[in-house]
């Protein structure tokens, strides 16, 4: 285990910062000119929010530099790009497999994953207000500090405004998207674990020799990273748990790390045997929100990191812990339950949803009431609450529209690319055109038109709109000459 796979040699440069923003700017605004003259508003107003902001960072760092070095290649950094590589051709393949419009896809998932970035650091900047002292640390995500809900809100809001913007509806690309949050758990958590943040609780004396060395995290040699002087295990043990500050290492904990990677594991696969059964359109990001909320508060029980911030009520272990497990066998009850076919099974399986919760509080339980103890739940646990039961619900509806509806409930509803709408054009005017020239052999120009024709053009025409097809008839019906004998 080590933050630094390896390091770029560089030479040693002082760069002043004011001069990168406003450069940055430059382009940006620049950019911005560009998109607008080629009429995209959307890209030329986001290109000048970019230009306005680097802007205004540049007048922040006018008096502060950046000495450029041998570049550190950071291990978690290194899995983070490896996960949207990944994620990329995953999104991309089941986009394309459903149908969706893989250059517009393609557009959604960069935006998707720059906002999913963006949200999963502001929602750390907000959970430790207290590691920053300059505005400047707070862009300084070389020192880690990034969270997983915190990007799966952010890239939920990044993908619902590029969409909103080409008229395209959400839950078809969520669909898409949330296997590669769940491969991104799988890879990225690796790199946590290689730098050794997101741990858990000490293990037992009783746990398993191989489990507790896979729990160990080393204490770096001094100047392995800009800052600190240990991996974060071993610094917070030597802080609150008394290790000595000699020790090598950490004191053996639950790779938290390791069982969250397992976790993205399964639920990929969850995900894509879903798929197979899928009944209406969002049915799959529903599963992941309500699932990974499940395993992620479960997880929490075992984290013991100090970055994780916490929301109230402050209530007593053994209450508040399996109050949070009623809740999603509430939202299994209600939702997810109804999956289950058989009326005696899915009644089973909604009862055994319960049992967790009655099985920790009995397990939290203190033997006197003034010896329990008093908690809050970490950020993390609230947002896999609020989500989880909010999928829930959705899902109760969403289902029972679609056994009423089930085609609708497939539908895709994207409009159609103005590529294929031109194409579409081309091919009925020829179809017009091969209508209006076809003539059958040995009939005049100008002869009646007869009642068995209209049949036949009816029959050619039956892909067309109607309109076009009285006006052929009308326009068949004014050259012919008058049999009537009326003036």
């Amino acid at each position: 285990m080590h933050p630094i796979l390896f390091r770029v040699p560089l030479p040693v440069w002082t760069v002043p910062l004011l001069w990168v923003f406003l450069i940055a700017a430059g382009i940006a605004f620049a950019g911005a000119i560009g998109l607008f003259i080629a009429k995209n508003k959307p890209g030329a107003a986001a290109a000048g929010i970019a230009g306005i902001a680097l802007a205004a960072l540049a007048s922040q760092f006018k008096e502060q530099t950046y000495t450029l070095g041998p570049l550190p290649i950071y291990s978690y950094g290194v899995m983070l790009g490896l996960s949207l590589v990944v994620g990329w051709y995953l999104t991309l393949g089941l986009a394309e497999r459903d149908g969706l419009p893989k250059e517009t896809m393609a557009n959604c998932y960069v935006v998707t994953a720059l906002a999913a970035v963006l949200g999963s650091r502001v929602l750390y900047i907000l959970t430790n207000l207290d590691e920053f002292d300059s505005l400047g640390a707070m862009f300084d995500i070389r020192r880690g500090g990034l969270v997983a809900y915190g990007g799966f809100l952010g890239g939920f809001l990044g993908s619902y405004l590029f969409l909103r913007s080409h008229r395209i509806p959400l839950l078809p690309w969520a669909d898409v998207a949330v296997p590669s949050l769940a491969s991104g758990l799988m890879i990225t958590r690796i790199g946590c674990y290689l730098f050794g943040c997101d741990f858990g609780r000490p293990l037992g004396e009783n746990a398993p020799a191989w489990l507790k060395k896979l729990g160990t995290f080393p204490h770096w040699p001094e100047g392995t990273l800009d800052h600190g002087s240990g991996s974060p295990a071993w610094v917070q043990h030597v802080k609150e748990r008394g290790l000595d500050p000699t020790a090598e290492a950490s004191l053996a904990v639950h790779p938290t790390q390791i069982y969250e990677a397992l976790v993205g594991a399964g639920l990929l696969a969850l995900l894509l045997l879903a798929r197979r059964r899928q009944k209406f359109r969002g049915e799959i990001f529903l599963l992941f929100t309500f699932s990974y909320g499940v395993c992620r508060y479960l997880l929490e029980l075992l984290r013991d990191d100090a970055e994780r911030g916490s929301i109230p009520p402050s209530l007593a272990e053994h209450v508040l812990l399996p109050a949070g497990l009623v809740v999603f066998a509430v939202g299994y009850t209600i939702g997810f339950s109804h999956v289950v076919r058989d009326g005696v099974l899915r009644k089973v399986t909604q009862a055994l949803a319960f049992v967790p919760a009655i099985a920790l509080y009995l397990a939290l339980k203190p033997e006197t009431f003034g010896a329990s103890t008093t908690i809050q739940y970490s950020t993390s646990q609230a947002v896999a609450l609020a989500t989880g039961l909010a999928a829930s619900i959705a899902f109760a509806v969403y289902y029972k529209a679609a056994l009423d509806h089930p085609e609708q409930a497939m539908a895709l509803n994207v409009p159609e690319s103005p590529a294929a709408a031109d194409r579409a054009a081309d091919e009925d005017d020829n179809e017009d055109d091969e209508d209006e020239d076809d003539d059958r052999p040995g009939e005049k120009r100008g002869a009646p038109a007869k009642a068995s024709d209209k049949p036949a053009r009816a029959k050619r025409g039956g892909a067309k709109d109607e309109g076009r097809t009285t006006a052929r008839e009308r326009g068949a019906a004014a050259e012919a000459p008058d049999t009537t004998g009326e003036a």
